[in-house]
């Protein structure tokens, strides 16, 4: 009676700290959904329940292995779980993309598929409050933080980034997007040009270029604004942040 009383304590206990585990992560596998970034509910919720139970494990089985004579058994609680950590690597690296304009995206869903991995362990390990404040305070971090700096931090942080390629015919015509660009407080962080030959041997210039400005226009004003200039042929654009 004893055996089934202790059984279903154990029981009860892994249940709840799946369970928790499985909440916290959906909160911040539901931001990443909401953002349409590649990790979301799903993925969140997978990292973190078999994070928790593989720490679960690897506690247990540390206290449960009984001692034989003559053999010195030492284990350490939570060198599963240490693996964990590393193991969830290989996932982030999924998510980190490298874009044709030399943009790196996914940071932040590399971050929180570790993330995922770390609340698993902690509520595998028990530590329940530890757990649920990490979340919050990552979602305020997330969420909170930023629009808020968007409006009264500093002006570097309120820059947004934008990617601009333009196609024009003439070489004088570069130093006229330049000085358009400068009138505009565009900021150049980043420039490439090249030449596009032509078949009737003529030559066209295109201009790669990463530009930061406070947020005045939105994508599509910024596009009718540039493509009209008259010595513009070509324009591709696209803001970063």
């Amino acid at each position: 009676m004893q055996d089934l009383v202790s059984h279903f304590s154990i029981s009860s206990e892994i249940l709840l700290k799946l369970g928790l585990a499985a909440l916290l992560s959906l909160i911040i596998g539901l931001e990443r959904e909401l953002k349409k970034k590649p990790v979301g509910l799903k993925t969140s919720l997978v990292i973190s329940t078999f994070s928790c139970l593989l720490t679960y494990i690897s506690i247990e089985s540390a206290y449960m292995t009984e001692p034989r004579d003559g053999v010195n058994i030492t284990m350490d609680p939570l060198r599963l779980a240490a693996q964990i950590v590393s193991g969830i690597g290989f996932l982030g690296a999924g998510v980190i993309l490298r874009k044709g304009n030399d943009s790196i995206t996914g940071l932040t869903t590399a971050a929180m598929i570790w993330g995922a991995g770390g609340i698993g362990i902690a509520v595998g390990a028990g530590f329940y409050i530890e757990a649920a404040i990490s979340v919050l305070i990552v979602i305020i971090g997330i969420e909170v933080l930023p629009p808020f700096l968007n409006k009264i931090g500093p002006k570097r942080l309120r820059m947004k980034e934008i990617y601009l390629k333009v196609l024009v015919s003439e070489y004088t015509s570069i130093e006229d997007l330049m000085d358009y660009l400068s009138d505009q407080q565009f900021h150049i962080e980043n420039m490439r040009v090249r030449d596009i030959p032509l078949a009737d041997q003529r030559v066209k210039h295109e201009i790669e270029l990463r530009l930061s400005v406070l947020p005045k226009k939105d994508t599509l004003s910024l596009y009718r604004s540039i493509h009209s200039l008259e010595y513009i042929d070509r324009i591709e654009i696209e803001i970063l942040t």
